[in-house]
């Protein structure tokens, strides 16, 4: 038996399941999360399945988030966490309050928290993790789930860019756009149509970005300045990617200012050194090439760009 069906041999021992992921929510965090809620759901109908955390605005194709109300009794639940290294950032869910926690990440591992953990640090996604899941346990797939796994994949992977892309993650896509007729194209604009003052923001960020002496580009983004063009702190996160195929800039940093939560969020790319041991230092965490971190302030913000300034210049050194 391996790890996949000893997952299910669990799920299907529960008749009440709660779904989790990370706060600030992405779109492989809820494509992992809704497609394992739908499947479930439909393989057994009579048992109570959540999909629980923040709601994301931005991303709210993908379903709505539940609620647990005091008719839930966790005690005699499953929790099952996708897409979280760490339980500082499980959004909406305790692991102390079930009876029992699975975790399904591809993330380093940070934290230990689930009876069983299966993190597969080389898997693109935690979507792949759940589409690998149900093919290992001859699970047939619905439309809807390949719609919204494709979508986590195609998140995480940037439609196949970045570097944890492999042969496997292309086998299992292609299986799943053959058995559930996904009209893959249509399902771009959902995750990159966007409103022309996001674009103009975007035009803002690349004339006003800074490259230190040892190649860390960072642009910190006051609430001020995204009400101005009027984005939240979300959408600069979006943009990040974009800055990969620049010849000068080999770390990036966009700091953008989130006031409803009182601190700073820091989205860190990279071409070069690995950057999640650095987010670490700061609270956070995440892939060797794709980190982020929450700060207090922009004095904590100026120590992390100084920190990846430290880093690269070692790494010029070496290279």
């Amino acid at each position: 038996m391996n790890i996949y069906n000893q997952i299910f041999k669990v799920i299907k021992k529960y008749n009440t399941i709660v779904i989790a992921r990370h706060i600030g929510a992405d779109p492989d965090a809820l494509g992992a999360q809704f497609g394992l809620k739908n499947i479930i759901h439909r393989l057994f109908p009579d048992k109570k399945v959540y999909a629980v955390g923040n709601p994301a605005s931005r991303f709210k194709f993908f379903g709505n988030n539940d609620k647990l109300d005091n008719s839930i009794d966790t005690k005699k639940s499953l929790l099952i966490v996708v897409d979280t290294p760490d339980l500082k950032r499980i959004d909406g869910a305790s692991t102390s309050d079930f009876e029992y926690v699975i975790k399904i990440d591809h993330h380093p591992i940070i934290d230990k928290f689930g009876n069983i953990e299966y993190v597969d640090d080389e898997a693109c996604s935690a979507s792949q993790l759940i589409l690998e899941f149900a093919y290992e346990n001859k699970i047939e797939l619905t439309k809807e789930d390949g719609e919204l796994l494709f979508l986590g994949i195609i998140g995480d992977t940037d439609r196949f860019l970045h570097d944890y892309t492999s042969v496997k993650t292309f086998e299992l896509v292609t299986r799943l756009l053959k058995d559930t007729n996904v009209d893959f194209t249509s399902l771009y604009k959902n995750l990159y149509h966007r409103p022309l003052a996001e674009v103009k923001f975007e035009g803002y960020i690349y004339s006003n970005i800074t490259i230190t002496e040892n190649g860390v580009a960072y642009i910190k983004l006051t609430d001020k300045l995204m009400k101005e063009y009027g984005v939240d702190s979300a959408a600069a996160g979006n943009m990040i990617n974009d800055l990969k195929f620049v010849d000068e800039i080999t770390i990036w940093i966009f700091l953008s200012e989130d006031v409803k939560s009182n601190l700073i969020r820091a989205n860190i790319r990279s071409v070069g050194p690995y950057i999640n041991e650095t987010a670490s230092k700061f609270g956070g965490g995440g892939h060797i090439y794709a980190s982020g971190a929450r700060l207090k302030s922009w004095e904590e913000a100026d120590d992390l760009i100084k920190a990846y300034d430290e880093l690269m210049k070692d790494y010029k050194k070496l290279n």
